[in-house]
């Protein structure tokens, strides 16, 4: 691979890790983009003693450590999962930031670099201008990244699809540039000189490389930089892998080898790292003498341990928005969480988390005592931004943005459920009550969609989202419980923009029952006539319908408050009957698809939903014709148990 040159000089020469203890916090970091070039990365590793050669031979095969696109394994090297394409680069800038916001609160000797390798198809992807802005305006002198310049992608040659000129797109951004034989190992040590010099800009490496260096066909003649070989093996792509292995001085009987005077080489190159990463540690241990409390403080941080907090010290105020509940709790977390980072894609007096802002200050270059990223208007950025940032550790990232606007994020949220990385989301304006803004901003499908990944399992098992929307503000509170005490997944938090009343008899303490996903909000009989469940919003539209159906039909009635459906069904089925007696008839009302709630409701239930695109009008309005009140629940169940 044409980029190999670049990775043998960055692991062996620039690299800061320790080989015997590779999750050590201090470390450099290397980020991949390309997932495609996992053999690239994995036999960098090998040389290094993370991967064996038989490992390497059973690439992509069931149970290898080797997968096709790399999984994380700090154990083994490997800091993030990459495949689609951009997102890998745009962590290694969460990674930066956190480096710095760390920096900043305990001192410069945990100074580290991270270094990421980015394709033609990562520059093309559109999260790259989000990245390349946001990296440039904040200096992020820490980052260093190789461009693997071949003019070669899948299925064309660049310039069938691009005249820009990179150099100049990135330095318009604010990076400092330098373009590079990136096959000449001499070049790349003056360019890797240069970055780790810099101390101003975000340094872009472009390395003009061979696609299929060494490449040849079986009678010899050279095959590279051809396109075919960019998505295929050698030889189904026109080449000989025979031949070739034998041009680069391989055995093709035996190909998986590390030569002898390569081993020896990289023993030297271990025990250097080793002695390097001991010298910081020994710093490390001095400081931490020097300053225990600190030292205890970071640790729990770098140890990714819950905040220990009193949450019923958080007073909420009644019938507000949740939006503005969960700002009431954000400010807080500004005063007792100290690793907390909360970022907003330009909608921070909306989105309401300035309710942190107010209490700290934004990045800026070269001042990272706050502890706000403002985005700007770049919501798959700051989720991969955000999944960076839990990949290096030390932090609690969370990112805020219109519930309707969660679609531009998904990719990212993807990979944080798939790398099992405890982001927070925060998404407000969550339903169609959005009003005059009209069925752009008027989220629907989105909560359906959103909760699919509370049924999707990860490789551990577990839910790979915890997925909350409260119904009032003390259930918010509970949400955001619910949410830093997840430590193992993402969360996401779906906050009202309109004001909510408060539950009947709604308390803190009350509230808490939500931690098992469902509960009951009131509860007429043993034995009611009917369920009312629903969640946000509708919880206490439900509400006003029941006290309808007890005064105009003498109805016993129970109604359910099912902040996270996925957290309910991992109750056991003692509870879940208890909630949701199998034997009583369910109605749901949700203000999106029906189909949130059918699997609640059950095949002789019935759900109220929105199955339609919204309009513009205010939300009043809107609820009174999409049929969200009291009385049309009454008129709904009535007809229901006929």
């Amino acid at each position: 691979m044409g980029g190999a040159d670049f990775i043998q000089v960055l692991f062996s020469e620039y690299l800061n890790y320790d080989p015997t203890d590779r999750t050590w916090f201090n470390r450099d970091r290397f980020f991949l983009d390309p997932g495609h070039m996992s053999p690239m990365l994995y036999s960098a590793l090998a040389l290094t003693g993370a991967y064996s050669m038989e490992e390497l031979a059973n690439f992509r095969q069931w149970g290898s450590p080797t997968a096709g696109h790399p999984e994380v394994d700090f154990a083994r090297g490997v800091e993030n999962t990459s495949g689609p394409l951009g997102q890998g680069h745009t962590m290694a800038l969460g990674a930066a930031i956190t480096e710095r916001f760390l920096a900043a609160r305990f001192g410069e000797w945990m100074n580290h670099n991270i270094f990421t390798f980015i394709s033609d198809g990562g520059i093309q992807e559109e999260i790259s201008q989000g990245t390349g802005r946001l990296a440039g305006h904040l200096g992020m002198s820490n980052l260093v990244m190789f461009f693997d310049s071949n003019d070669i992608q899948l299925s064309t040659p660049t310039g069938d699809v691009t005249v820009e000129d990179t150099a100049k797109k990135y330095e318009a951004w604010g990076w400092a540039t330098m373009t590079i034989d990136g096959n000449d190992q001499d070049q790349i040590r003056q360019a890797l000189d240069a970055a780790i010099a810099e101390t101003e800009k975000p340094f872009l490496i472009i390395g003009k490389t061979v696609m299929g260096k060494g490449a040849v066909t079986a009678d010899g003649a050279s095959f590279e930089k051809q396109v075919s070989t960019h998505g295929q093996p050698l030889s189904a792509a026109g080449a000989s892998t025979d031949e070739t292995i034998k041009n680069l001085g391989g055995d093709p009987a035996n190909p998986f080898v590390i030569y002898p005077e390569v081993a020896e080489a990289y023993a030297k190159v271990n025990a250097q790292k080793i002695e390097l990463a001991a010298a910081k540690k020994a710093e490390q241990a001095e400081w931490e003498k020097q300053n225990p409390e600190l030292a205890a403080t970071l640790n729990s941080y770098i140890n990714n341990e819950a905040p220990a907090l009193d949450f019923s010290q958080i007073e909420q105020k009644a019938g507000t928005a949740t939006r503005a509940a969960s700002a009431t709790a954000l400010g807080y977390f500004a005063e007792n969480v100290g690793n907390m980072i909360v970022m907003s894609a330009d909608l921070a007096n909306s989105d309401k988390t300035d309710g942190f802002l107010k209490k700290t200050t934004v990045f800026k270059k070269g001042n990272f005592s706050g502890a706000f990223l403002q985005m700007g208007v770049a919501e798959l950025t700051m989720a991969a931004i955000a999944n960076g940032m839990a990949l290096h550790g030390g932090v609690i990232p969370v990112c805020g943005t219109f519930f309707v606007f969660s679609d531009y994020m998904k990719p990212a949220i993807r990979m944080a459920g798939l790398m099992k990385l405890p982001v927070k989301y925060i998404w407000t304006h969550d339903a169609f009550r959005v009003g005059e803004d009209g069925p752009t901003h008027q989220p629907i499908e989105q909560e359906a969609q959103i909760r699919l990944m509370e049924k999707l399992k990860n490789h551990d098992g577990d839910n790979s989202m915890l997925v909350v929307r409260p119904a009032d503000s003390n259930e918010t509170t509970v949400a955001w419980k619910m949410a830093l005490e997840n430590t193992k997944t993402p969360t996401g938090m779906i906050f009202s923009r309109q004001n909510i009343a408060n539950l009947p008899g709604s308390t803190y303490e009350k509230a808490t029952a939500a931690e098992k996903g469902a509960y009951i909000v009131e509860k007429d009989s043993e034995q009611p006539d009917v369920v009312l469940l629903a969640s946000g919003s509708e919880v206490g539209t439900l509400v006003e319908g029941a006290q309808l159906l007890r005064e105009r039909k003498g109805l016993k009635v129970q109604i359910v408050s099912v902040i996270s459906e996925g957290l309910f069904r991992n109750q056991d089925v003692a509870y879940q009957e208890t909630v949701l007696p199998a034997a009583t008839p369910r109605f749901g009302m949700t203000a999106g698809l029906s189909v949130t709630l059918e699997g609640l409701v059950g095949f002789n239930g019935k759900v109220w939903g929105l199955n339609h695109f919204g309009y513009s009008a205010p939300y009043t309005v809107l609820d009174e014709k999409f049929g969200f009140t009291g009385e049309n629940v009454f008129n709904q169940v009535v007809e229901f148990l006929a």
